[in-house]
């Protein structure tokens, strides 16, 4: 019978770029997903930008811009990323969507009226410069779990612990710098008390994995608190219908935005998508996760679509992290590394294989070892599979016109069979989530075929001319044996197995491979995979630092806003006058500007001082061309400690202003200003 299974993956946060790490569960979920799909089932996967919250406000107003305009521009860079790695959702969508806003005052309205939302007065962080409340991301301070400083006021991004912001430990305000005060507040709470028995039964079921249930089971024995789902204004999200100046709390609409991602989808298909969510639906429902939000998928979702009236999920799958070489990713170290980098120099098809050899159904964090990397993916693919169809190839076009046995050799029906039957328990992996699995099943598949070839000697074989027949018979095998093992291998690599779909001139599907190919015309052979090399992975390690450090500007440039609603940054803690002498402001002249090849922000600067000639890389070529510099003066900290930069050392630092962007401007003294002036 065929299934109807809906599938969701998290929402990527709209306030930068994907990276490596988010890949994980992307790649996880389209392999699933395509797997479905090359088992007949119907599979839909929707999927958004989690794009509301503080944070987005935060780098909206550093970036000087409106946080529609930044959202607008991140969903292009995430469909484009998306589209980059081969991954195949059935609609991408957005949490600031129409859609969204219909679900979340839908799904808000039903609780209310059941009676699970209750009001309450609380305390919380105020800016009394502000005058204002403080959203969780516009404080920061010490985790009072961990202990670790400089978290967020919703979360700990070191322990993963989540807390109100009046626990934190010296709280400070990220827009003002002072310390918050404590003001009562109405706000507005999810009442998940109401449904401990419930999440009791429903987390110690098949829906969620035995590790989370055993973390969750901490909390609901501990008893679930209420749960504070509004937001004071200042807040980028959408307002509660019948509570002016509060917003639904991101975590509230985020999750939501499956079902609107769904009905935004079913305008388009015109099915009737709130059949999916109701209680009695014959849809499977399955979420796609990282173990960091469990809590909020495996308790306080199901929660809300029980009290809401609507179905639960079917299974919640949790994922692990991504290591690379053994250690958490690292942007001075060049290992957190973006999608848009690693499609500069590699196919997303070798990384989509090497997930696919590591991932399974637990939430063991992901090692990405770099040198396993390229030995795993040139040893299997190019080694392995790709070296059966290129073998066999030869032959068929070069001796026999491209032509295919005309029938299948009685002797090897065995073996055909052999690899058809793989099918299942290769199935039962990708259903299981369990690829690892899987993919050491297939390459057995491909060891096999290749020790086939290479005791048959085709190669031998074709000198004599009384054993053409034969040799047609053992290239057709190996092509045969190609074909199933490139099925199998489809949903992990849907690219390579496009291009041996055009190669062997069929379609690539598992009722297909009931009866070999045979009597068939191939195209001629072009090389479907080349090995990754080494310089590869080196230069998206480069190109990986040198974003750090174009980004970071160290030694390079000091930039001050001019507009404070362009950046919420606190003030850095007082120095003395004492320790301001310290820094030698010299007046200098542009003599050359150069770009820096490789580099996206930087400019080589040579700096006249007077006295002697400096080189200094400045982190200001989105708002300057380098020929439009030369001649004019600029202000530098003379005495900064050179600093060894990829492209050369850097021999201090220029002065600029401005928001950031184009909106960036060099700090130039007044005319008749000497070179060497100390700047006082």
């Amino acid at each position: 019978m065929t299934r109807k299974i809906l599938v969701t993956s998290a929402l990527p946060y709209a306030n930068g770029p994907l990276h490596i790490g988010h890949l994980i569960e992307y790649i996880q979920t389209d392999i699933w997903v395509r797997y479905q799909r090359l088992a007949g089932n119907q599979c839909q996967w929707v999927w958004a930008d989690d794009a509301h919250g503080t944070a987005i406000m935060l780098r909206a107003e550093k970036e000087g811009i409106s946080p529609e305009t930044l959202i607008d521009r991140m969903k292009v860079e995430h469909e484009r990323d998306i589209e980059g790695f081969l991954l195949s959702p059935d609609n991408f969508h957005t949490t600031h969507s129409e859609e969204n806003k219909y679900c979340a005052e839908l799904m808000y309205e039903k609780l209310r009226d059941a009676g699970h939302i209750v009001r309450r007065t609380i305390q919380q962080l105020y800016d009394a410069e502000k005058e204002m409340f403080l959203p969780d991301r516009y404080v920061k301070g010490t985790c009072p779990n961990c202990k670790s400083p400089d978290q967020y006021g919703d979360n700990c991004e070191v322990c993963s612990a989540t807390y109100a912001a009046i626990d934190l430990i010296d709280p400070v305000s990220q827009v003002s710098g002072a310390k918050p005060v404590l003001k009562d507040s109405e706000q507005l709470f999810f009442a998940a008390s109401h449904f401990t028995d419930m999440l009791k039964e429903w987390t110690s079921g098949p829906a969620v994995q035995d590790e989370i249930a055993n973390k969750l089971k901490e909390w609901l024995d501990n008893g679930l608190h209420d749960w504070d789902i509004s937001r004071n204004s200042p807040y980028f999200g959408f307002e509660i219908p019948d509570a002016p100046g509060k917003y639904f709390y991101v975590w509230l609409d985020a999750p939501i935005a499956y079902m609107a991602s769904h009905k935004h989808l079913a305008q388009r298909t015109g099915e009737d998508y709130l059949k999916t969510w109701e209680p009695n639906s014959d849809v499977e429902l399955y979420h796609f996760i990282g173990k960091d939000i469990s809590n909020f998928h495996c308790l306080f979702w199901p929660a809300m679509l029980e009290g809401a009236g609507f179905r639960k999920p079917t299974g919640v799958f949790c994922h692990g992290f991504l290591m690379v070489d053994d250690a958490k990713m690292s942007k001075s170290r060049g290992t957190s590394v973006t999608a848009e980098t690693w499609l500069k120099f590699l196919k997303p098809e070798y990384l989509r294989y090497y997930y696919a050899t590591k991932l399974n159904s637990g939430m063991v964090d992901l090692n990405l070892n770099l040198d396993d990397f390229i030995n795993r993916v040139n040893a299997d693919l190019v080694g392995k599979v790709v070296n059966i169809a290129s073998r066999c190839a030869g032959f068929i076009s070069k001796q026999f016109d491209g032509k295919l046995a005309p029938v299948y050799a009685e002797s090897l029906q065995a073996d055909y069979d052999h690899f058809v039957s793989a099918k299942t328990i290769i199935g039962d992996y990708y259903e299981q989530r369990e690829y690892g699995k899987a993919m050491r099943e297939i390459m057995l598949l491909a060891e096999h075929a290749n020790t086939y070839i290479n005791d048959e000697e085709p190669w031998v074989k074709i000198k004599d001319e009384n054993a053409r027949d034969e040799v047609q018979q053992i290239c057709t095998a190996g092509l045969n044996y190609f074909r199933i093992i490139m099925t199998y291998l489809s949903p992990v690599l849907p690219e390579l197995a496009q291009k041996t779909e055009q190669f062997l001139n069929t379609q690539l599907t598992l009722d297909g491979l009931a009866q070999p190919l045979v009597d068939h015309k191939i195209e001629k052979f072009k090389p479907l995979l080349t090995r990754v090399e080494r310089t590869q992975v080196d230069k998206i390690i480069e190109a990986t630092r040198e974003s750090a450090e174009a980004s970071s500007d160290a030694g390079s440039v000091a930039s001050a806003s001019n507009n404070k609603e362009a950046s919420l940054e606190p003030l850095k803690a007082e120095i003395s006058i004492d320790d301001f002498s310290k820094v030698d402001l010299r007046i200098a002249t542009i003599v050359d500007a150069q770009e820096v090849k490789g580099a996206d922000k930087l400019v080589q600067l040579t700096l006249d001082i007077g006295i002697e000639k400096r080189n200094v890389f400045a982190g200001i070529k989105s708002a300057y061309a380098p020929a439009d510099l030369i001649g004019r003066k600029t202000v530098m900290v003379a005495n900064l400690a050179p600093r060894k930069m990829r492209f050369g050392l850097s021999e201090g630092m220029v002065l600029a202003a401005g928001p950031g962007g184009s909106d960036l401007f060099i700090l130039t003294p007044d005319e008749g200003a000497d070179n060497g002036m100390r700047v006082k």
